[in-house]
């Protein structure tokens, strides 16, 4: 037990270590994440309609 209270210890000074990003940062990194996730999420959309209309003509 005093193994686990020792970990928890040390977890939080390495915490106060941590280059924690701001307010901003973390706003423009989600929003690039969503951006990003919704282009390539329309490009696998269009190949997947493109592929499929393909493959209908050759069968």
């Amino acid at each position: 037990m005093k193994r686990l209270f020792q970990y928890f210890k040390d977890t939080r000074g390495e915490f106060k270590h941590v280059s924690w990003p701001t307010t901003k940062q973390s706003t423009i990194f989600t929003i690039l994440v969503i951006a990003i996730s919704l282009i390539v999420a329309a490009l696998l959309g269009f190949f997947d309609f493109i592929f499929t209309n393909l493959l209908n003509i050759f069968i």
